[in-house]
């Protein structure tokens, strides 16, 4: 039903989720990133509840891999589960249990991966991350640039209806957080609305932290 890429900066500066499902508002239930910490994304059937448990050990330091384990491990359903995440540094991790929807398959990059269940074909995730590392610019440009190829490369086996892409940075709030939530090219409508708002997204920062010294904000007197 799902299919999602978790990426983070080099500098691990920037955190981020992007995905798409043939259900409705994927992304308010499946995308999870904390600044500092690292980005999850629950999907399959999902349990919203892991990305935050996820998260928490990831910013206590844990590896990615130590903290799917963890979260799965309380949990009596994690055969039911597709679950990526990446923290700060180390590798990143998928799990894909054993009662995954469909067509399962995941791909893992120096500085993200990839996963999705009930694919139109298997190769839909190395499609993403090989799109991913191809691409330069910002982390939302990156990843939705991955999620548009992973539609291309087929994407799920039923139309898709919803996508969203997610990203934090050195601030409590999420700097980026758009959602598609039903949609008969859910894909291409997140790229449109990522067009507008990607030229804004320092300026809203700004505006928060200082708004005095934020573009057409200053005070009298400001250059």
């Amino acid at each position: 039903m799902t299919f999602s890429i978790v990426a983070r900066t080099p500098d691990a500066q920037f955190f981020g989720v992007a995905i798409a499902s043939s259900s409705p508002a994927v992304a308010a239930r499946c995308a999870h990133a904390r600044a500092g910490a690292g980005a999850v994304a629950t999907q399959n059937i999902t349990d919203p509840a892991l990305g935050p448990i996820i998260l928490e050990s990831l910013s206590q330091g844990g590896t990615a891999d130590a903290a799917l384990e963890a979260a799965l491990g309380a949990t009596p359903f994690a055969a039911y589960r597709q679950v990526l995440a990446i923290a700060a540094q180390g590798p990143p991790a998928i799990h894909s249990g054993v009662r995954a929807l469909g067509l399962v398959g995941s791909a893992v990059g120096a500085h993200c991966a990839a996963a999705g269940n009930l694919l139109a074909h298997p190769e839909v995730p190395n499609a993403m991350i090989a799109a991913f590392e191809a691409a330069g610019g910002h982390l939302g440009s990156r990843l939705l640039h991955a999620l548009r190829a992973g539609a291309e490369r087929g994407g799920e086996a039923g139309p898709i209806h919803s996508a969203g892409v997610l990203i934090v940075r050195d601030v409590s709030w999420p700097i980026v957080d758009l959602r598609v939530d039903w949609s008969d090219d859910p894909v291409a409508d997140l790229q449109r609305i990522w067009k507008i708002y990607a030229p804004q997204i320092d300026d809203y920062v700004q505006r928060a932290i200082d708004p005095g010294r934020a573009p057409g904000f200053g005070v009298a007197g400001d250059p």
